[in-house]
């Protein structure tokens, strides 16, 4: 392909976290370009921002009907070609299904929708749309995640028996939705954030994490989700039972109120022969632990690591990459993805590495679940 692809952005103006994180990450291997955008519901805020990231007046838009109608009557190759939707969940859905019909091809913040029944519908849309999704669940994007994930299909620690992720963050230990944090506000509001704040937003990465590693489905759960900030409207901490389709049981913890806690995703995965252990705030160390062995610490960007962790580095070892690398790395194997496409030098192949469709369903379904769990009597929940 001998130009770059071109990206448009809803959402992700001034004073918001995730879109120019996105920015960041999309334009980092020099295979992206943000070209366009409708960057606020408010179009002169939209504007100002479109500004400060030095865009052409004419492809700064007021909302994101506008840019997919006047995008799509640019010739190719000036046009975008796929949308980035950075916004707040309850638009998600609405955003994605009119990029599609636009014929654009979507990358998507998670979670995909507000809801189970979005999520199905969304997934239909985009198989019959013929164009790609991705979903940035980008802690799969971690070179030793992948690592883990290349030990676990190589059989090296056996049939998987127990796995336990956590998620723990303190940021909402206090109401700082009613302080003007923005963030913490939408996040706490059942309009914009849907049925769950802290299970929909930090938990569903959790269930992503531990079914991409292990390579196995969640089929049933029991859930409890809590509300500890008084006069709060959604949850704010929640721990899972996990059950497996190959009969290995699980335990999730997510929580945003876990004070002096910043940003501690981590998983530990027990095989018949072995132990894996990863946490996010030392990514580039992966922690695997024999019956018969010494303790190893695999380390991104060393001879010891499998083809899977290497090809996602971009740095010789002992200097760190991290969050943006991660996120980086999702975009990097869409962008590849979608050059084939565009230049006809090969079909969408699904194996590829990154998060599309059919993961965004596997975290509503299991997000739906445990929200259904909470108001149940029934112990063991089963994902739809």
């Amino acid at each position: 392909m001998d130009r770059k692809i071109k990206m448009g952005m809803v959402g992700g103006g001034r004073d918001a976290f995730i879109g120019p994180v996105h920015r960041m990450a999309a334009q980092m291997d020099n295979k992206i370009e943000l070209v366009a955008g409708a960057f606020s519901s408010t179009p002169e805020k939209s504007r100002l921002s479109g500004r400060d990231l030095l865009l052409a007046e004419n492809r700064i838009y007021d909302d994101y009907i506008q840019m997919f109608q006047r995008e799509k009557e640019l010739p190719e190759g000036e046009r975008i070609d796929f949308v980035s939707i950075v916004t707040p969940n309850n638009s998600h859905y609405p955003i994605a299904k009119e990029a599609l019909l636009s014929g654009f091809h979507v990358v998507c913040d998670k979670p995909m929708t507000m809801n189970l029944d979005e999520a199905m519908a969304l997934n239909k849309e985009v198989n019959d749309s013929g164009l790609i999704f991705c979903l940035t669940h980008n802690y799969t994007g971690y070179p030793m995640v992948k690592e883990a994930r290349q030990i676990v299909m190589n059989g090296d620690i056996g049939m998987i028996r127990k796995a336990v992720v956590e998620y723990p963050q303190g940021w909402l230990a206090d109401a700082l939705e009613n302080t003007g944090n923005k963030q913490a506000a939408w996040r706490s509001d059942p309009v914009f954030a849907g049925a769950s704040s802290c299970m929909g937003d930090i938990g569903t990465h959790c269930a992503n994490l531990v079914e991409y590693i292990t390579n196995l489905s969640i089929t049933e759960i029991c859930g409890d989700l809590t509300t500890f900030v008084p006069g709060r409207k959604l949850d704010d901490d929640g721990s899972v039972l996990l059950r497996f389709d190959s009969g290995a049981r699980g335990i999730l913890w997510a929580s945003q109120v876990a004070i002096g806690m910043e940003n501690g995703l981590n998983i530990r995965i027990y095989g018949e022969k072995g132990t894996l252990e990863w946490t996010q705030e030392e990514p580039n160390s992966l922690w695997v632990r024999w019956s018969d062995k010494p303790v190893e610490i695999r380390r991104t960007a060393t001879d010891f690591v499998g083809s899977a962790a290497s090809s996602n580095v971009r740095l010789p070892a002992g200097h760190p990459e991290g969050y943006i690398e991660a996120f980086a790395n999702i975009y990097r194997a869409f962008a590849e993805d979608l050059s084939g496409i565009i230049d006809g030098s090969d079909d969408h192949n699904p194996s590829k590495d990154y998060p599309g469709s059919k993961d965004g369903l596997r975290g509503m379904s299991f997000l739906d679940a445990v929200v259904r769990s909470r108001a149940s009597d029934y112990k063991w929940i089963s994902l739809n």
